[in-house]
């Protein structure tokens, strides 16, 4: 068994004391959005599991709606990325 090499960390300890890893991050080819998989992919950048710019890279996501997933979590936490509430917290 080989062991890719990556940059950065493998996994992070969250701060309610789950772990999240690399094997955790919803797929490369990933098309349906749901809050869960947005939720997952902000978690992983801001505990720095991975970098922004390789998670807009990799999922084909621009710097608007990453931005816009990140400011929902921040004020409103995981349930503000859910389609059907978008709106009451906009």
């Amino acid at each position: 068994m080989f062991i890719k090499k990556v940059d950065g960390p493998r996994a992070v300890t969250l701060p309610d004391g789950t772990v999240l890893t690399r094997a955790d991050l919803p797929p490369v080819q990933t098309r349906r959005w749901v809050a869960s998989r947005k939720a997952t992919v902000v978690r992983a950048v801001m505990y720095g599991l991975i970098g922004q710019k390789e998670a807009m890279e990799r999922y084909s996501l621009s710097q608007e709606e990453f931005d816009s997933w990140i400011c929902a979590v921040q004020q409103h936490g995981e349930a503000a990325l859910k389609a059907t509430t978008l709106q009451r917290y906009r």
